[in-house]
Formats: C-alpha cells, structure tokens, sequence
C-alpha cells in the first residue's frame, strides 16, 4: 500500500505509470531485436540499425504506458477499482493520487509522443508501418474500453504483446519476416499472457460479478490454472526452433524459465484466491523478463 502520496506528484505518475509493467513491453522488442542481429548477415544489406532499434523500445514503452494510463482513467470511470473490494495494486485515479481531468491529459499526451516515436519508423520500415501504429493505438483503446469485458484480452497479448512487436521489430530491420520469427513471436505472446492469466484469476469472483467476460470467468479456474502452465510449457519448448537453426542455447536456456513458471504455477495452485495471489502476479513478471533474457541471450550467442 501507498501512503502520503501528494496529488499529480512526480510519486503519483510513476504509481500511475505501472514501472514495473514496462518489462511486458519491452520483452518482444528484445526478442524481435536479437533474432534480427543474428539473421542481418543473412538478409537486406547486413547491417544491424541502431536508430530504429532504439525507436521500437520507446515506442513500445510509451504505448504500454499510455495503456496503463487509460485503464486506470476508464475502469476508474466504470467504477471498477473500488478499493474496498480490490485485490490487485492500488490505482491512481482511484485512490486520488492523479485527478481525472490530469489523466485525460496525460493520454492525450502519451498516445501524441507515441506516434511522433513511432512516425520516423516509416521511413525504416515503410508506410506499412503506419498501419501497424494506427492498430496499435486503435487497441490500446479498445482493449479497456471493450474487448477486456467480452473475453478478448488474451488474444489481444498474442497480437500486441507477441506477434506484432516480434515480427514488426524485425521487418523494420530486414524487411522480411521468417516462419522462427513468428513462431518466436507466438511463444512470446504465451509467456505474457500469462501476466494476463494471473491477474484475471486472481479478480475472477469481481469480474463475474461485474459482468466482465474474461477467459477465467468463461473455462473456470481449473481449467485456467492448466492454460497458466501450457503457456509457459509452449514457450520454452518452441525455442527448438533456434535449435534448428543452430543456436542451441536458444533452446536450453529458456528452460531454466519452465522451471521457474512450474513453480510459480504451484504457488498459485495452492494460494488460489486472494490478494495472496499478488506474490505470483510478481513472480510471472519476473519470469517473464527472465525468459526474454534467457531467448535473447541464446540467440546471440553462437
């Protein structure tokens, strides 16, 4: 819990900002940015580009808070953050760390500092490029506003947190897109989905009761509690897929992850209700930095 936070304070934006979210942003990027370093020799001209490498990780970023800051803005203005029955982290609008009419203008302000990130990709990328940033603010949107309350969020990971980022970082690059790289980019998409997982089974009792459609509420948390794990079984073994290609390490180093998301799998099997379920959300964002690491590292190394 926070304390003594002084409204629209340098505090309260950060809290508002959710840092420690940011590695679900990031983690695509990463995995998208190591496959294209190893491949430049294969594909284009050769050569790795700095620039537009460091416009995908900002990008990526600011839209992650951007969407951070509209799902504290909307399901505040729903009425779904009600303190008293919450069981996730505490959120800023709610809690009146950041007024409402603040958080109106600071999305207006992260989604404008997005696409002026993003707009010099076209020139890297081409002007499907433009496309890809329109779907991705467009969703950003959407994804709080409506497509959460009707079972899409999952799908939504799969896309905007797994192929679009993967694939899209690479094609900036070589102009071009492999069958690993989306293969790469689905494993991705399962492992933070897996984020997703832990937080809508955590919230399943409120979210039925709110008449949020989210895949827990839909399959029971059985059945949920299995999908958790075959995410975390599917991403670490699709990395056979660099094994093919000669980057073995590619394939073993993510299993060291597998060992960690069974664990934590298990603690959350055995919490199953509650703000106690908080420690897993933790654990499941630290494993999955931990398997962007471990795939990035054993691809470049050869």
């Amino acid at each position: 819990m926070e304390e003594n936070v002084r409204q629209n304070s340098p505090k309260a934006w950060l809290l508002a900002a959710r840092p420690k979210t940011l590695s679900g942003a990031v983690v695509p990027v990463m995995i998208g940015l190591a496959l294209a370093w190893t491949d430049a020799k294969y594909y284009g001209d050769g050569i790795f580009q700095i620039i537009p490498a460091a416009l995908c990780v900002l990008f990526a970023v600011v839209m992650q808070i951007d969407a951070n800051f509209i799902n504290d803005f909307f399901d505040y203005a729903r009425g779904n953050d009600d303190t008293a029955t919450r069981l996730g982290p505490l959120r800023a609008c709610t809690q009146g760390w950041v007024t409402t009419q603040a958080m109106k203008h600071a999305i207006a302000l992260t989604t404008i500092a997005a696409c002026v990130v993003g707009l010099p990709l076209l020139w890297y990328g081409g002007a499907e490029m433009l496309l890809v940033g329109i779907a991705c603010v467009v969703f950003c949107f959407l994804y709080t506003t409506h497509l959460s309350y009707i079972g899409m969020g999952d799908v939504l990971v799969f896309v905007f947190f797994g192929i679009v980022p993967v694939c899209t970082t690479y094609y900036i690059q070589l102009h071009t897109c492999t069958w690993q790289v989306f293969i790469a980019s689905i494993a991705c998409g399962a492992v933070i989905d897996c984020l997703l997982i832990i937080n809508n089974y955590r919230d399943r009792d409120n979210d039925k009761r709110d008449g949020k459609k989210t895949i827990v509420v839909e399959i029971g948390e059985k059945k949920t509690e299995q999908l958790y794990l075959v995410n975390g079984i599917f991403a670490a073994t699709a990395g056979v897929v660099f094994w093919i290609n000669g980057h073995i390490l590619g394939f073993l180093l993510p299993l060291l992850y597998l060992v960690m998301h069974v664990l934590t799998w298990q603690k959350m099997r055995r919490i199953n209700h509650g703000r106690e379920l908080n420690v897993c959300l933790g654990e499941t964002a630290r494993n999955m930095l931990i398997y962007g690491v471990l795939v990035s590292v054993g691809i470049l190394l050869i």
